[in-house]
């Protein structure tokens, strides 16, 4: 993303206000309303535009191997603009390893797609092995309300309306339904010859 040098001074005067607080004018406000409106419509069509790269990508894609030349090329730009290859991408360039250029896209897209799995692995490991500091949630049970209340014994657990002295328990489906039993064959009469 490139700023133009009036975006620069603006984007400059306002990090020295978030670091140094002091009011601001209202020409300073609208200066930064419109950098921050600029930044946001820039998000949005780069956004667009590696939507409509992606899509393009699919579309060469499944359209293999007669666009062999045009996925090359789109597969290039999707990579230099940081696009994570995926499965298919790696299964297109097996079968185009034939040609130099595929072979080449296929070894840098099986170190990229290795180096993101490697990445995601090792989140999620490090984000079970070392948790940073938090504090207790207090609507959860285990929070900071459970804190204060002294251990009860742990016991069978009480039933979610209370029984009146003549209820009955609820019965179980076994005992409403029992159990099929196959039916017992005839017997069989065995007849004399007479």
């Amino acid at each position: 993303m490139a700023f133009s040098a009036d975006e620069l001074r603006v984007l400059r005067r306002a990090l020295a206000i978030a670091l140094h607080p002091m009011p601001l004018s209202d020409e300073d406000v609208q200066d930064c309303l419109r950098l921050a409106g600029s930044v946001d419509e820039a998000v949005g069509e780069a956004g667009r535009l590696r939507a409509f790269l992606l899509a393009d990508l699919a579309r060469y894609r499944n359209a293999l191997p007669g666009s062999a030349t045009g996925y090359l090329e789109l597969l290039q730009d999707a990579l230099a603009a940081g696009y994570d290859p995926r499965p298919d991408d790696l299964a297109a360039l097996r079968a185009l390893r034939g040609g130099p250029l595929a072979a080449a896209l296929l070894e840098r897209c099986q170190v990229l797609a290795e180096r993101s799995v490697r990445a995601r692995l090792a989140g999620r490991s490090v984000g079970l092995a070392a948790p940073g500091p938090r504090s207790r949630l207090l609507a959860l049970p285990g929070g900071r309300a459970a804190a204060r209340e002294p251990d009860r014994p742990k016991g069978p657990a009480a039933p979610s309306h209370p029984q009146k002295p003549g209820d009955r328990p609820m019965p179980k489906p076994s005992e409403v339904f029992p159990p099929r039993r196959r039916p017992t064959p005839p017997p069989s009469e065995e007849r004399a010859a007479g």
